[in-house]
């Protein structure tokens, strides 16, 4: 019996320190949210689902979680009923991800949850392009910044970046100078893998003056990672 009371006091324990994420969407069209749980963990119970035009959906998350969020678009079935999308799909053949992270580029929202000091670290990344604006905002009773990329990087995005859609008029991603061009200089690897010696390209710039609270390149923490007390929760909004 005693150890019945200390399991249930445990599952107690833990339920009260989850955090509870809510994904909102304010584009003027259906997106599909997707998850991916870090460092070799458990999925969440939902790595992806639709999301329509106004509507919002909330997700538990477990104290100590790290992963990241993004949004799909442009998404369709094929005869065969394979599911994918023209930017940031994530390849699964299924609404949900399953495990697989989104194929640049995807703009990012990055969470580590109880992390150094029982503190929450979180931040926006155009490190692997972009595709959607968003904005990670914390919910009411957590006194913590918010930050964003609420602008269309798209509508600014150099031709030799741009991923067009399918009737090759407007363009729906906007590739990282890696992604695009894949040397080390771009990509922050080999002679420039440091923060000395990888240093942002104009492409990143473009992205920094675009999004000036979001990452640009690996290197840029100093002006992108945003820290909170940990509990509570976050809202994240596509389309701010």
């Amino acid at each position: 019996m005693e150890a019945l009371k200390l399991f249930f006091l445990a599952l107690f324990v833990s339920g009260a320190h989850s955090v509870t994420f809510t994904i909102k969407n304010k584009c003027p069209y259906t997106i599909w949210p997707a998850t991916l749980t870090g460092g070799g963990k458990p999925q969440l119970s939902t790595t992806g689902f639709e999301l329509a035009k106004g509507a919002s959906q909330s997700i538990d998350v477990p104290a100590g979680w790290s992963g990241r969020f993004w949004a799909r678009a442009w998404c369709s079935k094929d005869a065969a009923g394979k599911f994918s999308c023209r930017v940031a799909d994530c390849a699964s053949g299924q609404v949900g991800c399953n495990g697989a992270g989104a194929i640049p580029p995807a703009t990012l929202a990055e969470f580590t949850l109880n992390g150094h000091g029982g503190q929450d670290f979180y931040d926006v990344s155009l490190v692997d392009g972009f595709n959607l604006p968003v904005a990670i905002t914390p919910q009411p009773g957590k006194n913590c910044p918010a930050t964003a990329c609420p602008v269309d990087v798209n509508a600014k995005c150099p031709r030799g970046l741009s991923i067009k859609n399918a009737d090759g008029r407007g363009t729906i991603g906007c590739k990282s100078a890696c992604l695009a061009f894949n040397t080390p200089e771009f990509c922050c690897s080999g002679n420039f893998a440091t923060p000395q010696t990888c240093k942002p390209s104009k492409y990143a710039k473009l992205f920094k003056r675009s999004c000036p609270q979001a990452y640009s390149y690996a290197y840029d923490d100093t002006s992108s990672t945003f820290i909170c007390g940990a509990g509570g929760g976050y809202d994240i909004t596509f389309c701010p």
